[in-house]
């Protein structure tokens, strides 16, 4: 009896050990992603993208690299093809067919959307505020449904893009008074994530502000309304949002420790060159907007990212969050002529041969 004793408290002393190394052993998601929703329009103007000097298809060579996941935009009835639930629906089959996740970004208006433009889409310009939060709902909810229903279930949902001010002006406008229209944004923001639960109750729900300066009042009135999210995304483009690593960092972990969620990179980029490659104008060409260190050079863009990349490491809530590269494919796809070409192409992860940068497996490799 002594000896089974002895023997049952061994192999429950090893099932305790295994137990606790599997623990030790499980490795956070860290998402290491781009956005690529431009990339339909690039297949269709014939873009090609190579790694050194062998071309690639674009989801396989930024596999190769590291990369894990990737954002798409949807708009609710754009003018053409582009952003609409069947190009989404077709890239995202695509990205899932080749093992990476996918990450939908809803931005509530048939155009873009961000810190200074919340369009309602036209066709519920005339609802009432009822209306337009069911609106908000059954949208959202189709739009999951479809995309389950069609092999293209996304694992992260944003919804709203950059909405620091809010969304469906001017019902979901946040600062229509000096104290703020809370209670409208909110209401509308929650009928959206609840159309996402409903729909696909597995998919991590990310809420995204545009910058660091005011995250911390913009999430304590999301907490206010009890909103049910899993993770916070912030854009950060030194030029328009602080050249501050350290701001950054402080105002991560302060959001990470109030409110005891991860906190990722949504959006980022930053340039490899000031020079152009079409006649577009560029969104990035001026030496001020650098951040102080980093050269607009390949090696510069790369150890802005690496820096980046651990920035994020260095504040970790329970599992960090991670990072995305805004439109690292946008190059100049219509010649170097063009004037309605890529405002983007010294942004990009893609040299002007179309040849991958050393920040693109940055990101996948750090």
């Amino acid at each position: 009896k002594i000896f089974g004793a002895a023997v049952l408290s061994l192999i429950l002393a090893s099932c305790n050990k295994s137990s606790v190394a599997q623990k030790e052993n499980t490795t956070p998601f860290f998402i290491r992603g781009l956005d690529l929703s431009f990339t339909p329009e690039m297949e269709e103007n014939l873009v090609k993208y190579y790694d050194g000097n062998t071309a690639k298809p674009l989801l396989q060579l930024v596999k190769d690299k590291g990369i894990n996941t990737v954002r798409i935009r949807i708009w609710n009835k754009p003018s053409n093809i582009y952003s609409s639930l069947a190009e989404v629906t077709a890239l995202a089959q695509r990205v899932k067919q080749a093992g990476l996740k996918f990450w939908l970004d809803f931005h509530y208006s048939d155009y873009w959307a961000d810190p200074g433009k919340q369009n309602k889409p036209a066709s519920w310009a005339a609802a009432n505020f009822q209306q337009l939060q069911d609106s908000v709902y059954v949208y959202t909810k189709s739009t999951m449904a479809y995309l389950i229903a069609n092999n293209a279930t996304p694992d992260y949902v944003q919804v709203g893009n950059e909405i620091n001010n809010g969304i469906l002006w001017d019902d979901g406008k946040i600062y229509t008074t000096p104290a703020g229209n809370w209670t409208n944004f909110t209401a509308l923001l929650k009928r959206g994530v609840q159309a996402v639960r409903d729909a696909g109750k597995d998919c991590k729900i990310i809420i995204h502000f545009a910058g660091y300066d005011g995250a911390d009042y913009f999430y304590q009135h999301v907490a206010a309304a009890s909103l049910d999210y899993d993770i916070i995304g912030l854009s950060y483009y030194p030029w328009w949002h602080g050249k501050s690593f350290d701001g950054l960092q402080a105002v991560i972990k302060t959001l990470e420790t109030t409110y005891k969620k991860p906190v990722m990179i949504a959006e980022t980029a930053y340039p490899f060159t000031m020079q152009w490659d079409d006649n577009t104008n560029n969104i990035f060409g001026a030496a001020d907007m650098l951040y102080p260190g980093y050269e607009a050079t390949a090696e510069g863009q790369a150890l802005f990212t690496k820096k980046l990349m651990a920035v994020e490491h260095s504040n970790t809530y329970k599992n960090h969050a991670g990072i995305c590269w805004w439109a690292p494919e946008w190059i100049a796809f219509k010649g170097n002529t063009a004037t309605d070409g890529s405002p983007w192409e010294n942004l990009c992860l893609f040299d002007f041969s179309n040849k991958a940068l050393p920040a693109l497996e940055a990101i996948g490799k750090d």
